[in-house]
């Protein structure tokens, strides 16, 4: 007989905790999969001292299930529902602070990959690796197709790392009406979402897979994003939980990925782009970043990582090449002010608004 959820939970029932209790009571375990023999769930611990102790009832835990009649193959993941013991509750934020929900949870179940009510385009930003510019590139494109008339959302989906709310100068905390839906900010005539809102600016987010998993869902499925005609999310870099997470659950447009000229850079794209081609999501085009760079005192023209590499590479794979972006101070400057420089007058927007008007063009923005 095949084995299934009943039967598991109730052999946990066995698999006592330290102070009291076991694995089959309460609200313990989380997220239980069974599939062709195949069991996966989730431990959550209360805290992390809590995860540290509960170790061996995960041991035990993972050899009872494995003897189980039916059962090939057992992935446990213990995880802490905080980082530290919890504290005594804190009042309750004034109307307009921050969201009293907790953003950051198991994923709930859902059949398939779903698109955003009411967005028509849902187009991923990615690179295989850090430092490429990759934010500073997808908040310069958000804004300039905002300014070519679209409708733009911006989804900052670098869980670790959030750095859109610096970069388009927002620290307002996102209010939510309800304890259920939360309402986007807005900048630059973009409307904008991003975990580092959520947050204290410089406090770390310490979340094993499935919180991160549950995060997405809530930034895609709880922000009140209205009607648009792109959205456009910044993901963190590589080929981790969150690019997978995104790719499998929701309908994507496609993705554009992000790379510097040099070689180093280029293989952890093609990485990138690998993942998505194995995942079903069709890659709209590859832009090289930090492209050149123009002297700004005697004009002479320099390609600090090289130059051409990623146009090679497009070619060489059979998807478009986008753009090629500079690289410059000012950019860097207004990003950091909180001004994406294609919102100012300066001719080093240019580039990003023929990359906007490519996509409009193109009928995927």
């Amino acid at each position: 007989m095949p084995i299934d959820h009943d039967t598991i939970m109730k052999a946990l029932s066995a698999v006592a905790l330290p102070g009291g209790g076991s694995l089959g009571q309460g609200d313990v375990v989380k997220a239980l999969s069974v599939t062709d023999g195949a069991v996966s769930f989730v431990i959550e611990a209360p805290d992390a001292v809590s995860a540290r102790a509960w170790e061996s009832a995960r041991s035990d835990a993972e050899a009872l299930v494995k003897a189980l009649d039916g059962v090939s193959s057992v992935s446990i993941v213990m995880t802490a529902h905080s980082a530290t013991p919890s504290a005594p509750a804190k009042p309750a934020p004034a109307a307009g602070a921050a969201p009293s929900l907790k953003i950051g949870r198991h994923p709930t179940p859902q059949q398939g990959k779903q698109g955003v009510p009411g967005v028509k385009n849902i187009i991923a930003i990615a690179s295989g690796k850090g430092g490429v510019g990759k934010s500073t590139v997808s908040s310069n494109l958000a804004v300039a197709l905002a300014k070519l008339g679209r409708k733009v959302g911006l989804l900052d989906a670098d869980i670790y790392g959030p750095s859109q709310p610096r970069m388009m100068g927002v620290s307002k905390k996102p209010a939510s009406p309800d304890g259920e839906t939360i309402e986007p900010l807005h900048a630059h005539g973009v409307t904008m979402m991003s975990i580092g809102l959520m947050v204290e600016e410089g406090e770390a987010i310490v979340w094993r897979g499935p919180m991160l998993m549950g995060a997405m869902q809530q930034m895609l499925g709880q922000v009140q994003w209205g009607e648009l005609d792109v959205l456009l999310i910044d993901l963190p870099p590589g080929t981790g939980d969150v690019q997978l997470t995104l790719s499998q659950k929701t309908a994507l447009t496609g993705a554009i990925v992000v790379s510097t000229p040099q070689d180093v850079a280029l293989l952890d794209a093609r990485r990138g782009i690998s993942m998505f081609e194995k995942l079903g999501v069709p890659v709209l085009g590859l832009i090289e970043n930090m492209s050149t760079y123009i002297c700004p005192e005697c004009g002479h023209e320099a390609h600090i990582f090289g130059h051409g590499g990623v146009a090679d590479e497009a070619k060489k794979i059979g998807v478009p090449f986008l753009a090629s972006l500079p690289l410059s101070l000012e950019t860097r400057l207004a990003g950091d002010s909180g001004t994406p420089i294609v919102a100012t007058d300066d001719a080093l927007g240019e580039p990003y608004m023929r990359l906007a008007d490519r996509l409009v063009q193109g009928g995927i923005a």
